[in-house]
């Protein structure tokens, strides 16, 4: 007994002590209030894997000036109740929970728009429970600080979007050569499907998944209004031309 109550004591002060350093080296995120972030610590691991200069963050899109049709494919795609939470999903932990365990593996995250920009701009793409931990608590120094439209401001402005290709101004100007704010509903689809693995779902390597995929998110945006049924007969019609990209 005594054995058993010195253990739960020794994993409790270990908890305690994580939480307590997690609380202490939390990042100042009151300065992204009206400073843009220039790099990321997921633009530094790029570099480390690659061994070459880290690249920064290009032209910085206001919110206002990214294509609506892109906002609305990318809340869809990875976080749909972003403007009704605080930072974390319940019951998207609860379906990632309940798939990962009738997988036996690691099948779905339930990582929220906040939790995935906290991830980028600070930590890595590590699973390790303990980066989760420290996500989650950036997250929600993020929601306290910041408000909703700059959180997803930020997000659209540094996330990955292929190799070397970071930004929506980046990703817009990549594979259509457009400015952000032209961007068709199919074209916003197409980059919202690339997010969950953006060096593996690309055009080059995987066309056929992203025209499954963006046909799905042109469905979804129409059967929750964010289309009218003419936009989405047009959309799910036209083909995706792309641009070449060149190797960064």
């Amino acid at each position: 007994m005594k054995r058993l109550l010195g253990i739960g004591a020794f994993f409790f002060l270990a908890a305690a002590g994580f939480v307590s350093y997690v609380f202490l080296t939390l990042p100042d995120v009151q300065q992204l209030k009206r400073t843009n972030p220039t790099i990321t610590a997921l633009m530094r691991q790029r570099a480390q894997e690659k061994k070459t200069t880290t690249r920064g963050i290009g032209r910085w899109v206001r919110y206002n000036d990214i294509s609506l049709h892109v906002r609305n494919a990318v809340l869809v795609a990875e976080d749909g109740a972003f403007f009704q939470h605080s930072g974390y999903d319940v019951e998207q932990i609860k379906e990632s929970v309940k798939k990962n365990v009738e997988q036996k593996r690691f099948a779905r995250g339930a990582s929220t728009i906040t939790q995935q920009l906290a991830k980028n701009l600070y930590l890595s793409t590590s699973k390790n429970p303990l980066r989760k931990i420290n996500e989650f608590f950036i997250a929600q120094e993020m929601e306290r600080y910041l408000t909703k439209q700059r959180i997803f401001e930020i997000y659209l402005n540094v996330i990955e979007w292929g190799d070397g290709i970071y930004g929506i101004d980046a990703a817009a100007m990549a594979y259509f050569a457009k400015e952000p704010s032209a961007l068709l509903p199919e074209e916003g689809a197409t980059l919202a499907a690339m997010i969950p693995n953006p060096r593996r779902y690309t055009p080059s390597r995987n066309g056929k998944y992203l025209e499954t995929r963006k046909n799905q998110l042109l469905k979804r945006l129409a059967d929750y209004r964010y289309l009218a049924r003419e936009e989405y007969d047009e959309a799910i019609l036209r083909p995706v031309v792309y641009r070449q990209v060149s190797a960064p």
